[in-house]
């Protein structure tokens, strides 16, 4: 009978406590880096996304504009992808493309079943910046990007192409199935040391998690390439992928 009465009131006691906890379940999660700008945090750096719900958090680079000048216009965008300095392999497998590697202030990907996460519940653009060796930058933006579940290999889906000056090189690599070096059916993983969403022969014209190498290569196709600017024979210093939701309203204004 104690033991009954002991738990009884400990049940009394920490019944208000539970009832008091359930807001905190409800609280903000933020989808992506719109959701965390939209909250306050305005500054490009490394912020903590729910695209899964509260069961899963993933660490991601928000660029969210240029601080220098006060102005947002061009931010809040959500880093999936980085290359800067070589410091991160990108020869590797399945499992490791598919939930993300690297290091977020540096070089890394963010993960394909991420990546689909978030396409996968709402629209979104897609823009490419990088830089040569000889201090010169380029970009390619893309009005919509998504990826398929893993069941469809990541299929990449991108169209609407904007030009910044670095060529649609993504054209070719649509509707193309993700590929890495142990689950490659186009034969291409291997030979170019990266995982993407390469085709048959050519494998490629856009490599950006190929081997990082500087500048003029001997190797047609090889290191970080982007063809559509600086030709098969270049490797590109640095090289950006970063998606931004697309509203309602800039939706039907490019209808």
């Amino acid at each position: 009978m104690t033991r009954i009465l002991t738990a009884m009131l400990l049940l009394f006691v920490a019944l208000p406590l539970l009832v008091q906890s359930i807001p905190v379940n409800k609280k903000f999660l933020p989808l992506d880096c719109e959701d965390i700008f939209n909250n306050g945090s305005n500054h490009s750096g490394v912020y903590t996304i729910y695209p899964n719900g509260p069961e899963k958090a993933v660490q991601v680079y928000c660029a969210m504009g240029c601080d220098e000048y006060d102005s947002h216009k061009d931010g809040k965008w959500t880093v999936i992808q980085r290359r800067m300095d070589g410091s991160v392999s990108f020869y590797r497998p399945w499992e490791q493309y598919k939930n993300g590697f690297g290091n977020i202030t540096g070089e890394y990907w963010l993960g394909l079943e991420t990546m689909f996460l978030l396409t996968y519940t709402n629209k979104y653009e897609l823009r490419v910046d990088m830089e040569d060796f000889a201090g010169g930058s380029a970009y390619a933006q893309y009005s919509s990007f998504s990826v398929d579940p893993e069941s469809s290999n990541y299929r990449l889906r991108i169209s609407d192409y904007i030009n910044g000056g670095a060529g649609d090189c993504l054209y070719y690599h649509n509707l193309r199935n993700f590929v890495t070096f142990d689950k490659d059916y186009a034969g291409c993983a291997n030979g170019y040391a990266g995982g993407f969403w390469y085709s048959y022969w050519p494998c490629h014209i856009a490599n950006p998690n190929g081997m990082y190498k500087w500048g003029s290569i001997g190797e047609q196709y090889g290191g970080v390439m982007w063809s559509c600017w600086r030709g098969y024979y270049y490797s590109l210093k640095t090289i950006v992928m970063k998606i931004r939701r697309v509203s309602l309203e800039e939706l039907e204004g490019r209808k």
